[in-house]
């Protein structure tokens, strides 16, 4: 048996209803410009009122399920990676698992913030190293458009819904070659949702209060991005000797243009290395990896063999990287 581990297959969805900046003008106090200027964003996705979370996760793990030539009942785990689930409980994984009938699947979600991705991805790597499970399938979906407060103009105009997937195995060639997770929750203050747990329930004082909207510190999230993105992509490299100029493409979570563009000049590396597709979709959270990965793929633009650093970052606030060869 083969001793490495990667991606077997990866899909994507995204809803159809776009919102684009000039929408948004029309809604909120800013402008096409302002909101270019500050985040790279241009248009965003938005899910019709009847589409929930797991719905897009249903569609992006099919597309991964077919790109790993695989049927429901191969999957002996679902790994769900969201801030947005369609309920506190049942997880948004046992729900796809029904939608899928995927039946032969344990099933959980795990809250990561926009690192919950990378968190899944690492935890579907280690069951089957561990030999516990063979095929695992990872989600990373949000419906971020039901938590943003349409009449906030520093949050509203970032975030978008939209779903990836993959299905992490053993495989022949190239692999998982470094990972790596962090967390600090002393700035947990710094992006959150107040209200709909058990510390805040939900309540006519708390709806009345906007609590059940993302709250964000853009300024000091700004600051810990940019310099744990640089951290990560050092620390992966010394870990795994592969020097920073060997790496073909990095996928960095599409939170903010600017973000991306202060991290990678710090590093010196050539921006035409980096994925981004943010000006199409915004923040997807948990999302937007395996989105600007699976688009990347599948346009051709990474190919088998190459090295990819996926680098996530968001609410704990929590961070994690992956570096690969992608051997699809």
């Amino acid at each position: 048996m083969t001793n490495k581990i990667g991606i077997l297959g990866i899909g994507s969805y995204l809803p159809e209803k776009v919102l684009s900046n000039i929408d948004l003008e029309l809604m909120v106090d800013t402008s096409d410009e302002w909101i270019k200027e500050r985040t790279g964003i241009s248009y965003r996705r938005i899910a019709e009122k009847d589409v929930s979370t797991s719905d897009l996760a249903y569609e992006a793990s099919k597309e991964a399920l077919k790109m790993a030539n695989l049927k429901p009942e191969d999957i002996d785990l679902i790994i769900g990676a969201t801030v947005t689930p369609d309920m506190l409980f049942p997880s948004t994984a046992c729900l796809v698992q029904k939608k899928l009938n995927a039946f032969n699947a344990a099933c959980f979600d795990l809250s990561a913030g926009c690192t919950g991705f990378i968190y899944a991805l690492i935890c579907a790597h280690e069951f089957v190293k561990s030999g516990m499970y063979k095929n695992v399938l990872v989600f990373g979906a949000e419906t971020l458009s039901r938590i943003v407060d349409w009449e906030d103009r520093n949050t509203c105009v970032l975030f978008g819904d939209g779903a990836g997937a993959c299905v992490v195995g053993r495989v022949n060639e190239g692999g998982v070659i470094s990972k790596i997770l962090g967390a600090d929750g002393t700035k947990s203050d710094l992006l959150y949702l107040p209200a709909g747990g058990s510390r805040e329930p939900a309540s006519f004082e708390t709806v009345k209060g906007k609590k059940h909207f993302i709250r964000m510190n853009g300024r000091e999230v700004f600051k810990f991005a940019v310099s744990i993105i640089e951290e990560m992509v050092i620390k992966m490299s010394n870990q795994s000797g592969c020097q920073i100029e060997k790496i073909d493409y990095f996928v960095p979570h599409q939170a903010n243009i600017r973000i991306i563009d202060s991290a990678f000049k710090r590093l010196r590396v050539p921006f035409d290395k980096v994925i981004v597709n943010l000006d199409k979709y915004g923040n997807m959270s948990a999302a937007s990896i395996p989105v600007a990965l699976d688009e990347a793929v599948r346009t051709g633009k990474i190919k088998k063999g190459d090295k990819i650093m996926l680098l996530g970052f968001g609410a704990g606030l929590t961070w994690g990287g992956v570096l690969i060869e992608w051997g699809v």
